[in-house]
């Protein structure tokens, strides 16, 4: 299938009330304006010399979210224009954004990347971490951020059980936090495993080769 049959498919499966992600990460500034022509204005990306070869090149209304593990050395390359940083994976990378966001005089949205995964490969923060983290954030160490939800990736595997009870995890730290300081962004599901996010409760997925197609790595 195209791509424009593809992105259509997907977005005939998402409630109204799911934001789409689509990530980008490897394909060309061409494949993005195909899908932003299609009426898509959010775009994720994995690596920031990736993201920052492509904006210029592309409508200047993308919401761009940086979706992959974020260094703290390149947070000031993204700062002037990111949207979200999904991937706060721990509290000095906040530290950082923060920073940076203050010199742009901006507050940048971000979601704590929690690791409900079992593979080890995943990053993220553990629950007691994010908990800590989230007091922070409340006792006001943080203005120029704002915490707008938590991010997830469940393990790579085909027990659709594991994957959902990993979802549920995420989705009840997101209640508990949500009852402490209003969050509307629960970003959970990818392209093998969005639809069981969204029945656990996700509003935000970050779907890319369902919609793009897998890239040969090999060229």
């Amino acid at each position: 299938m195209s791509i424009k049959e593809n992105y259509n498919a997907i977005k005939n499966q998402l409630p109204s009330t799911v934001q789409l992600v689509a990530v980008s990460k490897t394909h060309p500034a061409s494949a993005v304006q195909e899908v932003y022509d299609l009426g898509q204005k959010v775009f994720g990306e994995n690596k920031v010399q990736e993201l920052m070869e492509k904006a210029p090149l592309l409508p200047q209304d993308i919401q761009w979210h940086l979706i992959g593990h974020l260094q703290t050395n390149k947070v000031k390359y993204i700062a002037p224009f990111i949207d979200t940083i999904q991937s706060v994976d721990s509290e000095k990378v906040l530290a950082e954004i923060n920073k940076e966001a203050g010199k742009n005089n901006r507050i940048i949205k971000v979601l704590l990347q929690v690791k409900i995964a079992a593979e080890e490969s995943k990053f993220g923060l553990d629950i007691s971490e994010a908990r800590d983290l989230f007091g922070k954030y409340r006792d006001g160490q943080f203005p120029n951020v704002e915490i707008t939800g938590l991010m997830g990736m469940a393990t790579f595997t085909d027990d659709e059980q594991q994957v959902r009870n990993e979802f549920l995890i995420l989705k009840g730290l997101f209640d508990e936090f949500n009852q402490l300081k209003a969050l509307n962004t629960l970003s959970m599901g990818m392209s093998d495993d969005f639809p069981i996010a969204i029945e656990c409760g996700a509003n935000s997925v970050r779907v890319g080769s369902a919609i793009f197609g897998r890239r040969d790595y090999s060229k």
